[in-house]
């Protein structure tokens, strides 16, 4: 694959709970300059799948890798929250198919850990908090109730398998790909500080090779707080070329 990031691929990985359609409003700025975007719906977030709630970590990344794999350029994977998982998995098998990732209020997993370790394996999945238990996990700031409304209507609750399904990375090539952070929940500088303290769920940070970080202050869910200041932060990542 040609290193040159002019015109890429966005792939638009969505966080837990999320399908394709959260990805709507920064789809239609990002296609309004020019860019081509492909928003995912990984498996076990399919709400007409009737197997969903069996859907694996390995399944969601040979979807990335699929969708990556069958682009004719450069691409960029720009991953949300608990899409963490599944592309970290794919930077560590596949680190060819990816010019950028962008890790919107998210970041690297951390190998050998589970997004949910201790989620009961005669769980088959786990639905969408109420918002009030999901606040004090994650910022709802900049969220509309129009936007909340969305949120519980089409949720699909994440699989099990995928929570608790241990994320083994060994390729040192991952830390090859060039990296940005969009920091919303949490402002680049308390980032920082908890790379250099050698926090253990920054360890993958600390070892990355290129990497810039850009703050954009609001909640854990920009696509829908600050959709169009997320595009233009896209398209300016994406500008930028792989060393």
């Amino acid at each position: 694959m040609t290193t040159a990031t002019s015109n890429p691929t966005f792939l638009l990985i969505p966080g837990h709970w999320l399908g394709a359609w959260a990805w709507d409003e920064v789809l239609e700025h990002l296609t309004s300059m020019g860019h081509r975007a492909v928003p995912l719906t990984l498996p076990g977030l399919d709400a007409t799948d009737s197997n969903r709630a069996t859907r694996t970590l390995d399944e969601q990344a040979a979807a990335i890798e699929q969708a990556a794999a069958g682009s004719s350029g450069p691409v960029v994977i720009v991953a949300h929250s608990g899409a963490n998982a599944p592309v970290s998995l794919v930077l560590d098998r596949h680190p060819n198919l990816v010019s950028r990732v962008i890790w919107v209020d998210s970041g690297p997993a951390t190998s050998g850990a589970a997004s949910a370790p201790g989620f009961p394996e005669e769980s088959e999945e786990l639905p969408l908090p109420p918002f009030e238990m999901l606040g004090e996990q994650a910022s709802l700031a900049g969220l509309s109730a129009d936007a909340l409304e969305r949120f519980r209507e089409r949720a699909v609750s994440e699989p099990g398998p995928v929570l608790r399904q241990i994320v083994e990375l060994s390729n040192d090539a991952r830390f090859d790909v060039p990296t940005t952070f969009v920091c919303c929940s949490m402002p680049s500088s308390q980032v920082l500080e908890l790379v250099e303290a050698g926090h253990p769920m920054f360890a993958e940070v600390a070892s990355l090779k290129s990497v810039d970080y850009i703050d954009l202050p609001t909640g854990h869910w920009p696509m829908w707080s600050r959709p169009s200041d997320l595009a233009r932060i896209l398209d300016a990542a994406s500008s930028k070329n792989r060393d």
